[in-house]
C-alpha cells in the first residue's frame, strides 16, 4: 500500500495535485467531511436521534461555548457549539450523521449512474447501427426534461406506491430516481469516446486476431475511455447530493427518521423568519462545503489528466 501510494504522489498527477494549494485544501475538507460522516458514532459530542438523550428544554438554543445543564442535576452539563434545533438536537452532531445520509445517496447513486452509463455507451459508441441509434434517442428523450422534475417524480411515486415502506426501500427509491437521470452524461461521453477509439489500429489488430468484441470492449476500449468518466463522476457526485438535499427539502427523499441536509434545511427554514437562524445557515453551509470541494477536485482532476496542459 506504501509503494502505491509513493508512487503516486511520483507520477504526474501526484505532482499535479501536490504543485495544487486549491485541490490540497479541497482535498482536506472534503476528507474531514467524509471522516465525521463515517465515524458520526465516535466522533460526534452527542447522540441527536436517540430519544432517550433528548432534552426539550435546550430546544433552539443559540451557538454557544456554554454549558447548559440539564433536568437530572447528575448528569454533566452540555455544551452546543453550533447551537439546537427544535428538539433539542445538537446541531453539530445531526451535521454528522446527516452529512452520512447524503454522501451515502450521492455515491451510490453516482456509482450506478457510471455502471449503466457506461455500459450502454461503450456498447453505442461500438457497435453502432440501429442500437446507437436508439440510446441515443432515448438519452434524448431523458435530457428533455429537467432532472430534478424527473427525480421528483420518480421519487414521489415510488414514495406513493409505498407509504409504509421500510427506510431501506425509501433510500432504495431515492438512489433509482438520481441514478435514472444521472446516466445519460456518462452514455454520451463513453459512446464519443468510443467512436474515436474503435478505428484506431490496436482495435482492428485485436479484431484480425479473432478477439471476441465483448473482450475488445472490455479489455481495449474501456481503459481508454475512463479518464472523462472519472472527471464526469467526481463533479457528478456533487451534484447528487444536491440532488438529494433538494428532494429531502421538498419532502420527498430520505425518511424523517434518517435526515440528510436537506432534510435539516427544511426543519430549519421554519424557524428561520423567527431569529433562530442556525437551524438552517449551519446545514447548508456543511452542503456547500461538501459540494464546492468535491466540484474543485473535479476541475483539478480534469486539468490534472488533460495533457495539453502538463
Amino acid at each position: 500500500m506504501k509503494k502505491i501510494l509513493f508512487r503516486w504522489f511520483d507520477s504526474d498527477v501526484g505532482y499535479s495535485f501536490r504543485t495544487s494549494p486549491v485541490a490540497m485544501v479541497a482535498a482536506f475538507i472534503a476528507a474531514v467531511c467524509v471522516f465525521c460522516a463515517a465515524f458520526a458514532d465516535f466522533v460526534a459530542p452527542h447522540k441527536p436521534f436517540d430519544l432517550t438523550t433528548l432534552e426539550l428544554s435546550h430546544a433552539r438554543l443559540e451557538p454557544s461555548m456554554k454549558a447548559h445543564p440539564l433536568a437530572d442535576p447528575k448528569l454533566p452539563a452540555r455544551t452546543y457549539l453550533l447551537g439546537t434545533d427544535d428538539q433539542g438536537r445538537d446541531i453539530l452532531s445531526t451535521l454528522m450523521y446527516g452529512a452520512r445520509v447524503s454522501l451515502v445517496v450521492g455515491a451510490v447513486s453516482v456509482l450506478l449512474s457510471v455502471i449503466i452509463g457506461v455500459s450502454l455507451g461503450l456498447l453505442a459508441g461500438f457497435r453502432g447501427g440501429w442500437i446507437d441509434g436508439f440510446l441515443m434517442r432515448l438519452c434524448d428523450v431523458m435530457l428533455s426534461f429537467p432532472p430534478i422534475l424527473v427525480a421528483l417524480l420518480i421519487a414521489g411515486v415510488g414514495r406513493a406506491m409505498f407509504p409504509n415502506a421500510h427506510d431501506t426501500v425509501a433510500f432504495g427509491v431515492l438512489i433509482l430516481a438520481i441514478t435514472l437521470t444521472g446516466w445519460v452524461q456518462y452514455a454520451r461521453t463513453v459512446r464519443g469516446s468510443t467512436m474515436v477509439e474503435r478505428n484506431k489500429e490496436y482495435v482492428q489488430a485485436a479484431r484480425v486476431t479473432g478477439v471476441a468484441p465483448l473482450r475488445i470492449m472490455v479489455r481495449h476500449v474501456l481503459p481508454n475511455v475512463l479518464g472523462p468518466v472519472l472527471v464526469l463522476g467526481t463533479i457528478q457526485v456533487a451534484t447528487a447530493i444536491i440532488t438529494e438535499a433538494t428532494l429531502s427539502f421538498l419532502g420527498v427523499g430520505v425518511p424523517p427518521t434518517q435526515p440528510s441536509l436537506g432534510t435539516l434545511i427544511r426543519v430549519g427554514n421554519d424557524y428561520l423568519f423567527s431569529g433562530e437562524w442556525w437551524i438552517t445557515v449551519w446545514p447548508g453551509v456543511m452542503l456547500i462545503l461538501i459540494a464546492l470541494s468535491v466540484n474543485l477536485l473535479g476541475d483539478w482532476l480534469r486539468d490534472a489528466l488533460n495533457p495539453r496542459l502538463r
